[in-house]
């Protein structure tokens, strides 16, 4: 439907607009000049494993040996099917909490399992510890844990955190825990501490992350997965079915990238800091509306409730009327039908052009 106007204003894609930096920019360019463009190892360059080793070490306190606990993926997205591939047999159930990642579901059902959506009535933004322990079944293998949260921006507690931690343990299960957007953390005394760095959960944990956000690399397609050896391993087999390995010139560009003398991804993080700032402020302006405030990500819901519209309608008249595209909350489970969600990946000028269209639209409602 957008195709059809020239002047809309595309608030739906997690693909920051800011271009990758110069240094990781000349470092992928001087491998392909190099030559550097054939086959790696399926797990990836060691060079490269062992710089997410060190970088991992470094930022979250936890070790991986890069020999057997890291594999490189061609971004997060194929690091979580691996690992649902390795460790799902036909009929696992695999508890995801909502508002969830869409791929989450469709994933764990393509490789033979049942996703268990949870949700919680009190609260629709938030899932609470005790629905995720009331759907623990002895068909559960793994909890899906995202914090920050796609699409919400919400950040788990190191409370809620450690009662999935000692639920895991006491049932035996394994916690695939997307850090993807733990680079986009607003605030600095709020950021979470990894699952996998709790008391006995780092054998059973699965630790996924991606350069894409962290250093606008989305189109580079390189991520990573830590976890024991032997599910790296078995994911290491399954990578050669797949894809046989991330593209090499782009594990060079991630070798620069993970530099622990050279923080690149600061930058970003200040950029989308005030990108979020002033959406809030346009927001403000809106009575009709709510915009939940991020405490990461580069994502906000927005209630609509007052309009008495549901979030795909919203959409579709919002897109038809002001030429504004933005994602119906439905797509994230049914308890966001009163939401849509915004991705302030575009330029400060463009989100305040794009809140006053949405403005535009409420007031001619």
């Amino acid at each position: 439907m957008a195709q059809k106007y020239d002047d809309v204003i595309d608030f739906t894609l997690g693909d920051p607009d800011i271009p990758t930096p110069k240094g990781i920019q000349l470092a992928g360019c001087n491998a392909i000049l190099a030559g550097k463009t054939r086959y790696s190892q399926n797990a990836g360059l060691l060079e490269l494993r062992k710089a997410i080793s060190l970088y991992l070490q470094t930022k979250e306190g936890l070790y991986y040996n890069p020999d057997d606990e890291i594999l490189v993926s061609v971004g997060a997205m194929e690091g979580l099917y691996l690992t649902m591939l390795a460790i799902i047999d036909d009929g696992d159930e695999v508890i995801i909490p909502a508002p969830y990642y869409v791929n989450y579901k469709q994933m764990v059902a393509m490789c033979g399992g049942k996703p268990i959506i949870v949700d919680d009535v009190d609260n629709p933004l938030s899932c609470s510890f005790d629905s995720i322990q009331r759907a623990v079944t002895v068909r559960t293998k793994a909890i899906i844990l995202n914090t920050p949260c796609n699409p919400t921006g919400i950040i788990y507690d190191n409370i809620f955190i450690k009662k999935i931690a000692q639920l895991a343990i006491e049932n035996d299960l394994y916690v695939i825990t997307d850090e993807v957007y733990k680079c986009l953390v607003y605030e600095s005394d709020i950021r979470p501490r990894s699952i996998a760095a709790l008391k006995g959960m780092q054998e059973r944990t699965i630790f996924i992350n991606s350069l894409s956000k962290e250093f606008c690399m989305t189109g580079w397609r390189v991520g990573y997965v830590c976890a024991n050896a032997n599910i790296i391993t078995s994911m290491t087999k399954l990578q050669e079915n797949v894809a046989a390995c991330a593209p090499l010139p782009s594990q060079y560009a991630a070798i620069e990238a993970l530099r622990l003398d050279y923080n690149y991804s600061a930058d970003m993080a200040r950029v989308f800091k005030q990108r979020r700032d002033s959406l809030v402020e346009e927001f403000y302006n809106i009575p009709a509306l709510r915009c939940v405030i991020p405490t990461a990500t580069f994502y906000a819901m927005v209630n609509i409730s007052n309009t008495g519209l549901k979030s795909e309608q919203f959409a579709y008249d919002l897109l038809n009327a002001v030429h504004v595209a933005v994602v119906p909350g439905i797509t994230y489970g049914k308890m966001c039908d009163d939401y849509i969600r915004i991705a302030f990946t575009l330029e400060e000028t463009m989100i305040r052009e794009g809140i006053k269209r949405i403005g535009h639209f409420i007031d001619n409602l």
